[in-house]
């Protein structure tokens, strides 16, 4: 008989299991992600070539990553609109734009946030 430690410790290697095929669609079937981390990269090896700080690879890690959760987070509601409403109706397209402006507000914040780090660096 399994006991409930057993079923809690399988749960939680399912529930990883589940995230990280998640990440691995996001990753390669969503054009905007595929972009965002092109950018990803980009960032990084510019933190290396002008070798940043601790600090500033903090920030510029977390603006990265809330750029990604929230593109990641616009496709998931965006894929369950379109899923429970096929067809174009105005209160949903209205919704997806909110959706995608949360991305937009990420993108300004990682934008402000490379611009006060690599600003003052190269000129």
């Amino acid at each position: 008989m399994k006991s409930e430690k057993d079923n809690f410790i399988i749960g939680r290697i399912k529930s990883v299991k589940y995230a990280v095929k998640g990440l691995y669609l996001l990753v390669t079937t969503e054009h905007s992600i595929m972009a965002q981390l092109f950018i990803a990269v980009l960032l990084c090896c510019l933190g290396f070539y002008f070798e940043i700080d601790a600090n500033q690879w903090m920030f510029q890690t977390i603006g990265l990553g809330l750029l990604l959760v929230a593109e990641s987070l616009n496709t998931a509601i965006e894929k369950t609109l379109d899923f429970i409403h096929p067809y174009y109706h105005k209160k949903i397209g209205f919704i997806k734009d909110i959706s995608a402006g949360a991305s937009v507000f990420a993108a300004i914040v990682l934008l402000v946030i490379v611009c006060v780090i690599y600003i003052p660096i190269v000129f």
